[in-house]
């Protein structure tokens, strides 16, 4: 089955002439764009970067609590001047990289791996459709997958020999977009820019295997497919983002684009996902994202906010919500053991103003062991 998603011209908004490509000949994601599906789940080869995040709460029937993130990275090389050559045989067009990590809640340890492979038998991201794998991890459609729920996927994933695990994930909402007209901008920039589609929450069950002991899980998570050819403007040093999943059924997304003058940038975004699937998105004028304390990182040195206050006006009722984004251990950082870029990627709670939970989220936190201009 072929699903077409089509978009509508937002009212009011200017669809101004965007360029077509980078000056390295990579796409530019366009506006209006026409998704087709399951196609649109696999891989965009003509854009630089691409990515499959998938980030979630689990627990044991016994109570036992996790927070993991599986992530598949696929990145384009410099174009090369004559394809077919030797070079491109060893798969030197793409490079594969891929991240996993668990938390383990009660005891507070962190476990995480990083892998890189060229293209090729080892690593690979299907154009057909959602079928992704880094060594023995891979992320797959196990049923068509439309738009809709009533599709799932496969995770498989592990660390080292300490951990595996399989994954049934279905999505409980329907896919949405975020952005204008389909297009994410993160910055003045036309040419920093994505194609943002999430699946903003997922039932997960399955097996995870912890030092040899088998066990049952369950629990929620969030899977984003960001694909660009630049996700960052020339004064930009990184990002902080947040996926919010509340306990009422709502979710709520937020980036915050960082100026090197520490400021944040214009083209920072939050979105409130409702109970049926509606996107609502406001400006960075329209909400307010406030860091607390700090958390210096041992192995890094990167000093990171210990926490996230998040306020915005609720689109249902009109008033102004805040809530506190408090990481469930502070030491969540992914380091990026393979010369790639470390960051902060974690398991965090949601407080309203009283103090109460009221939902979960994942807070990424980049761009703070050193600027991210020219990598991304």
């Amino acid at each position: 089955m072929v699903v077409i998603l089509s978009w509508a011209v937002v009212p009011g908004a200017v669809l101004a002439a965007e360029p077509v490509q980078t000056a390295e000949g990579f796409a530019v994601p366009q506006p209006v764009p026409r998704f087709q599906f399951p196609r649109d789940h696999g891989s965009h080869p003509d854009f630089a970067l691409e990515w499959w995040y998938i980030t979630g709460h689990l627990s044991e029937t016994n109570g036992v609590r996790y927070g993991f993130q599986a992530t598949f990275f696929r990145r384009s090389t410099p174009r090369m001047e004559k394809p077919g050559s030797a070079t491109e045989s060893f798969g030197d067009q793409q490079l594969h990289l891929a991240h996993m990590a668990l938390l383990e809640v009660q005891t507070g340890r962190f476990r995480h791996q990083e892998r890189i492979q060229r293209e090729g038998w080892n690593a690979s991201a299907s154009v057909d459709g959602l079928d992704v794998r880094n060594g023995n991890w891979s992320l797959r459609m196990s049923e068509p997958m439309t738009t809709g729920g009533g599709s799932s996927m496969e995770l498989r994933g592990g660390i080292r020999g300490e951990a595996a695990f399989r994954f049934r994930l279905d999505p409980v909402k329907p896919l949405v977009v975020f952005g204008t007209n389909g297009v994410s901008r993160k910055a003045v920039e036309s040419t920093a820019a994505s194609h943002y589609l999430t699946f903003s929450r997922l039932r997960v069950s399955g097996e995870l295997v912890l030092d040899g002991q088998g066990r049952s899980i369950q629990g929620e998570a969030w899977m984003d497919h960001e694909f660009s050819s630049s996700q960052l403007g020339r004064d930009q040093v990184g990002w902080d983002w947040a996926s919010l999943q509340l306990r009422d059924g709502r979710e709520v997304m937020a980036y915050r684009m960082r100026r090197s003058d520490g400021t944040t940038d214009r083209f920072s975004t939050l979105a409130w996902v409702g109970q049926e699937g509606v996107v609502t998105q406001v400006g960075s004028d329209r909400f307010g994202w406030e860091t607390q304390g700090e958390w210096r990182s041992p192995a890094t040195g990167a000093v990171y906010p210990a926490a996230v206050v998040l306020t915005a006006e609720d689109p249902v009722d009109g008033r102004r919500r805040r809530y506190r984004i408090e990481p469930l251990v502070a030491a969540q950082e992914l380091t990026g053991a393979l010369g790639g870029i470390p960051y902060w990627e974690g398991a965090c709670r949601v407080l309203d103003e009283s103090g109460q939970e009221v939902g979960r989220a994942f807070l990424e936190m980049t761009g703070y062991a050193a600027p991210l201009q020219g990598r991304l």
